[in-house]
């Protein structure tokens, strides 16, 4: 199947039945598609991608693995959102002759001080609109921070995001974590293996097995 919405779910569907399933990723699709894009001339392009010797597969994913995605692409799009809305700040104070601060936090001890001095030059139904527009603001680092409590739960809860954080906090040249070795020596590993980079080099292999080959270039 190619790897398009909702492929993962029917994937696993499939596979608890006892099917084999291979992903395919849209853009080594597209190659050897013939025509006008629709169903059939997908599925043609699909079934000539798959026979290729050399073809590459996305390896289908958790629930759990879902979840995480789906947790970084909502934080990813409420940053985007929380930068617009600093931005649309500045923008708007600009017109009033007021210069904001390039930082989000020196800005965000700016407005409270813009609100309540009153001779700035605000007009009353400005004032309205900026405090409308901090809480807005605050509204959404509230929901970022949620978010990064979350990203910090999952990753305690996942065995190598955990075995590499644990290598990052010992103080010792981890090698796993700072270059492109599977293994090295810890200073901080009892057994003198670094469980990070062995914790990675397992899921790597398992989930992105091109990467190997690269590595090991």
């Amino acid at each position: 199947m190619e790897a398009c919405t909702g492929a993962h779910h029917w994937a696993r569907e499939l596979q608890a039945r006892g099917y084999t399933v291979r992903l395919i990723a849209p853009q080594f699709v597209k190659p050897f598609v013939k025509s006008n894009k629709n169903d059939a001339h997908d599925a043609e392009a699909i079934c000539e991608a798959v026979s290729r010797p050399h073809m590459r597969f996305v390896s289908v994913k958790s629930v759990e693995q879902q979840d995480i995605q789906a947790t970084h692409r909502v934080r990813e799009e409420l940053k985007a959102h929380r930068n617009a809305k600093a931005n649309q700040i500045r923008g708007l104070v600009a017109e009033y002759g007021l210069v904001a601060p390039k930082t989000l936090l020196a800005l965000r001890r700016a407005i409270p001080e813009w609100l309540e001095d009153a001779e700035n030059g605000l007009t009353d139904n400005f004032r309205s609109l900026l405090h409308g527009l901090w809480n807005d603001l605050l509204t959404l680092e509230d929901r970022l921070k949620g978010l990064d409590k979350e990203i910090e739960k999952l990753a305690r809860s996942n065995e190598a995001t955990a075995a590499a954080a644990w290598c990052r906090t010992t103080g010792g040249n981890c090698a796993g974590c700072n270059s492109r070795r599977w293994q090295s020596v810890c200073e901080g590993s009892p057994d003198g293996i670094c469980p990070g980079a062995d914790a990675q080099a397992k899921q790597l292999r398992r989930q992105v097995p091109s990467v190997r080959h690269q590595q090991a270039r």
